[in-house]
């Protein structure tokens, strides 16, 4: 039998599942946890620990390279990105990001990486294999969320103090627009067809939905929808989203709703709120599996990982990792 903790409703409550009930497609799952300075390396059949990985101060972004070859660990309090070799499970080299970096992302290629650097209002655009530095594009104060659109042509960053989104050309390296959204926004993803940007407003308490149709003309984007969450019983400051992420047939998005310990599941189509799932305490930021059937989450104050079947929007189950888990990222 595997023994497993399920976080419930603030309080931790054990319950006893048959080894059966794990997933069974091979996976490993990675989680970095701020607290402990670590990576942990889960067995996504077992839901075993494989590994635990020592990195830099504070690790919290995380994210594997197009080819699974590498994991970036954006350690904030060590002013440097971690890569780890998935092959290895060990840090192999450290790119110079500069101060705090925080979320990043990657072209389409793997031959760059743009990174948020929270205290330097920049973002720092690195060539991956040499750690070359190849520009620094100067954004709003404390920029966090990162992402590059599926062609490459557009870099975006947000800045929780501007309460922007900065758009940046990625062949230039300039900044071409900048989109007023809701208070403290963390995290930027385009949609799986790219004619919309959505954003998180962790204070703000919404989702933006930006319209970025016209595709050659950023200066022209703007906000046509704003998300946003109630719970019966739970306080409105309560339901912040921090992390987003886009189901694989792109029908669903799933966010982390920090303090109110839920998950609010959006339908992209209609933009209304479909569903809550109560999670673990303080939900940060999550990802799929490879095969779009499970959302695997980190729950920063319960010290573990909780996995929802997709299908049923049900929490199955919650698997303890390190201390204050911030982010998720797995390879096939």
């Amino acid at each position: 039998m595997t023994r497993i903790v399920l976080a419930v409703a603030g309080a931790a409550a054990l319950l006893v599942l048959p080894a059966a009930t794990a997933p069974s497609f091979a996976l490993t799952i990675f989680v970095s946890n701020e607290k402990d300075n670590t990576v942990t390396v889960i067995d996504g059949e077992t839901l075993e620990i494989k590994k635990t990985i020592k990195t830099s101060r504070r690790p919290r972004g995380i994210m594997l390279s197009p080819d699974y070859k590498e994991l970036f660990v954006a350690a904030g309090d060590g002013d440097i990105m971690d890569v780890i070799d998935t092959g290895t499970l060990e840090v192999t080299r450290q790119l110079e990001s500069g101060p705090d970096p925080e979320l990043m992302a990657v072209d389409s290629k793997g031959k760059v990486i743009y990174i948020a650097n929270e205290d330097d209002s920049l973002v720092t655009i690195m060539d991956i294999k040499s750690g070359e530095v190849l520009g620094e594009v100067p954004v709003g104060v404390e920029p966090e969320g990162m992402t590059v659109s599926a062609d490459d042509r557009y870099t975006v960053a947000t800045s929780e103090s501007t309460s922007m989104a900065h758009i940046i050309d990625s062949a230039t390296m300039k900044l071409v627009g900048n989109i007023l959204v809701d208070s403290r926004p963390r995290e930027a993803k385009f949609s799986p067809d790219g004619k919309e940007l959505w954003v998180s407003s962790e204070i703000g308490g919404t989702i933006s939905v930006i319209d970025a149709s016209n595709w050659d003309d950023p200066k022209s984007w703007k906000v046509v929808k704003e998300i946003g969450f109630e719970v019966p019983g739970v306080r409105p400051e309560q339901l912040q989203p921090v992390g987003m992420d886009f189901s694989k047939d792109g029908k669903l998005l799933f966010v982390p709703l920090g303090p109110s310990n839920r998950i609010g599941v959006v339908d992209t189509a209609s933009k209304e709120v479909k569903q809550y799932i109560l999670v673990g305490q303080r939900p940060w930021h999550g990802e799929f599996s490879p095969d779009g059937t499970k959302y695997y989450v980190a729950n920063g104050l319960t010290n573990d990982m909780t996995i929802i079947d997709v299908a049923t929007l049900k929490a199955e189950k919650s698997v303890p990792v390190g201390r204050l888990p911030w982010g998720v990222a797995i390879m096939p």
